[in-house]
């Protein structure tokens, strides 16, 4: 699988529970934190859930 670097660029106030998980099974917390992980599609699936809130490139 591809490796790739999710970054937080949104907030989680204010958003639902489920979204706040989602970015901490994901290794974030903080804005511009940024993890890098192989995506697979568990990932993408957590991706696609709070897209509105991180960014994601390649590498």
């Amino acid at each position: 699988m591809a490796k790739v670097k999710i970054t937080q660029v949104r907030s989680t106030i204010k958003r639902p529970d489920t979204q706040i998980r989602t970015i901490k099974s994901l290794g974030l917390g903080k804005l511009h934190a940024t993890v890098e992980v192989e995506y697979t599609p568990s990932i993408q699936g957590m991706v696609r859930k709070v897209s509105h809130l991180v960014s994601v490139t390649e590498l």
